[in-house]
């Protein structure tokens, strides 16, 4: 059976990202025509014939997430009219994923409805990372890699051989995350209680386990504005614990996280490039690690109808 040929496109969200994957690929990003009308509605197409081609399209949940959503399903939508083969939609952060379920009463479920649109453009699969909550996979009714990211920061913390390291999660609904990332690392585990009294707004009221005397590294999916990394850091502080760390996989950065993760006094602020970070919110200790050699992996496994998970090991 012949192998169809393999496209890699990008949306506008993130350049440099689509350059470094493709690169890792050792193939170019194919081109899309993307342009607006005077009245802003958005326009795009691949240049070149797709018909029967594996599309892959990278497009992330960047700061400019409704203008990312909607040229990604014009995106789509380009594609599966051009008669491609499978489409592929690579969005390392996932946006209005913490839109995920009707928390007081008539609330949408955001997250839902996000995938129900990339699912009506003509999404045949989904790559992305750390999704929120992984019940979040059967939002899809396509196939869904909800990508971890636990080994690439095991990876970079276990080179600091840091002693009485304690992975502490930031909440409670994130201590299944912190304990894997604990296992890798073989270190202890701690939980923060965190109630939250309104939206971006977060209160660490009490520490579970032992931080006293510790090195601490608080491991989250995201952070936004800061509040909460920051609450928890001068909760631990409070218990004793000697150097924190912050880890997360989706620097969203919203203002004023910057200025408060500059004054904060983590030792280091080690985040992925799922999301462009501007120089402007960049600052002293803060640390990026890439997922594109990860995605460019699954990107050739998927390709080549192979195993997903032989490439996380």
């Amino acid at each position: 059976m012949q192998q169809h040929q393999i496209k890699f496109f990008a949306g506008s969200s993130h350049p440099e990202l689509a350059k470094e994957i493709s690169k890792y690929l050792k193939t170019s990003v194919s081109e899309l025509v993307i342009s607006k009308f005077a009245c802003g509605e958005i326009y795009a197409k691949p240049k070149d014939t797709v018909r029967g081609v594996d599309a892959f399209v990278l497009q992330t949940g960047s700061s400019n997430i409704n203008e990312d959503l909607m040229e990604l399903f014009i995106i789509l939508d380009s594609l599966k009219r051009s008669f491609a083969g499978r489409i592929h939609v690579v969005m390392p952060h996932y946006g209005y994923a913490r839109q995920d379920r009707v928390a007081t009463p008539r609330e949408p479920i955001s997250a839902k409805l996000v995938a129900d649109l990339i699912s009506a453009a003509g999404a045949d699969h989904i790559i992305t990372m750390k999704l929120h909550s992984d019940q979040e996979q059967g939002f899809f009714n396509f196939p869904v890699d909800n990508l971890s990211t636990e080994k690439l920061f095991a990876e970079y913390f276990a080179k600091k051989g840091l002693k009485d390291l304690v992975v502490v999660s930031p909440d409670a609904g994130g201590a299944k995350d912190a304990k894997r990332l604990a296992n890798l690392l073989m270190a202890n585990l701690a939980i923060i209680y965190k109630t939250r009294p309104s939206h971006n707004k977060a209160q660490a009221n009490h520490v579970i386990g032992d931080v006293k005397g510790k090195g601490c590294l608080i491991y989250d999916d995201m952070i936004d504005t800061g509040g909460s990394v920051v609450e928890a850091l001068r909760a631990l502080k409070e218990c004793g614990a000697k150097k924190v760390y912050l880890a997360a996989t989706h620097a969203v950065f919203s203002d004023p996280a910057a200025e408060r993760l500059r004054n904060a006094g983590f030792e280091e602020v080690v985040v992925t490039n799922t999301i462009p970070i501007s120089k402007n919110k960049k600052f002293k200790g803060l640390v990026v690690l890439s997922v594109a050699p990860l995605l460019a992996k699954i990107i050739e496994n998927i390709h080549e109808d192979k195993s997903v998970t032989s490439a996380l090991l």
